[in-house]
């Protein structure tokens, strides 16, 4: 049997990231996936809103580097959940799974430029995988363009 899923699409909203009582980190957030035809006269693609839910250090680099609109794949696994509501109706949860994420834009060419810019194409596995090129927020990218010249002596080169 096979469960597996790759979507593309637009955030949102920016990712809630929360922590279960046992202090693993979960963030949930919405992917708008365009479907690939329009209906009736209208020329207007309509879309697909997408739960998404990462777990452990993916969902901490997810929480810190996605934002509203940024264009995003995601990798993972359908699940289907239920529970009774307040009014003790059962209700059913169709949700993706992701264990890898990629950002296929980089925060500068999403009018986002608050994160410096870092990590625009990396590739974060989870499942405890570890996070593979990211950092917190915190860290500036050392070597993103700023449009300044770089000052270097004829002393720090190697050659």
């Amino acid at each position: 049997m096979l469960n597996r899923v790759i979507l593309i699409g637009r955030l949102t909203r920016d990712p809630e990231l929360r922590y279960t009582p046992a202090g693993v980190a979960v963030t949930q957030f919405t992917l708008a996936v365009d479907r690939p035809f329009t209906s009736g006269g209208s020329k207007e693609r309509e879309a697909d809103f997408i739960n998404i839910v990462t777990w452990r250090q993916l969902a901490e680099t997810c929480a810190n580097y996605l934002r509203k609109g940024r264009l995003t794949a995601v990798e993972g696994r359908i699940q289907v959940r239920n529970y009774d509501n307040n009014e003790g109706k059962r209700v059913y949860v169709t949700e993706v799974i992701a264990d890898n994420v990629r950002f296929l834009e980089s925060s500068n060419s999403a009018g986002n430029r608050e994160d410096g810019g870092s990590n625009a194409n990396a590739s974060y596995g989870g499942g405890g995988s570890g996070n593979r090129g990211g950092g917190s927020r915190e860290q500036q990218d050392p070597f993103i363009d700023d449009g300044k010249p770089i000052d270097i002596s004829d002393d720090d080169l190697p050659f």
